[in-house]
């Protein structure tokens, strides 16, 4: 007796869940694990800096010119649907904001937040899905280790474009124009 194969899932299978947050990789369903309290923190840390410096029009208090949402769902591909912790979208290339369940329009950046239970997900698996959708550039931020690592799209794959740890203030591309401490990343008070 010969086994059925089982379809791939699609974004109604994550419908169908309800409120359980999972996202869909390479047609498979990848249930996401509840936030630490570190994870949490860095990522509102992140948005937050994003949000007030770039998640508007120019010259509004900022460089501007990014859409940045947090865990919303991004269709990458028919059997491709995350949810990265915060992405951004240029408004150069992207002009309304992205907007419904789930949204189509490939983001220009993505960072995701380490945890324990998602690492091997977030460093590889999703590494490999976002360089594949050519995505330019991927964080990896590691609430455990202090450090954030950036990688940019390079042919047809990541390169490494930055790591620093926490003490450390650096301009970061994409967002090369305005100065991150990446302490705040990881729970210290901004200035």
């Amino acid at each position: 007796m010969s086994e059925t194969a089982r379809p791939e899932a699609t974004f109604s299978d994550l419908l169908a869940l309800g409120d359980v947050p999972a996202e869909v990789l390479r047609g498979v369903l990848v249930y996401k694990p509840e936030p630490s309290a570190e994870h949490g923190d860095s990522q509102l840390a992140l948005g937050a800096f994003l949000r007030q410096h770039f998640h508007r029009p120019a010259g509004r208090g900022g460089p501007g010119g990014w859409w940045i949402l947090t865990e919303v769902d991004v269709q990458l591909g028919p059997h491709d649907i995350v949810r990265p912790d915060v992405a951004g979208w240029r408004r150069e290339r992207t002009p309304e904001r992205p907007a419904g369940r789930p949204i189509a329009a490939r983001p220009d950046w993505i960072c995701e937040v380490l945890s324990e239970s998602n690492a091997a997900t977030d460093q590889v698996d999703k590494f490999r899905l976002y360089a594949e959708a050519r995505v330019p550039f991927y964080w990896i931020c590691d609430p455990a280790r202090r450090i954030l690592t950036v990688y940019r799209l390079d042919g047809d794959g990541f390169a490494v474009a930055l790591q620093a740890k926490a003490d450390e203030t650096v301009t970061a591309p994409p967002f090369e124009t305005m100065p991150l401490r990446i302490g705040i990343l990881f729970g210290e008070d901004p200035d």
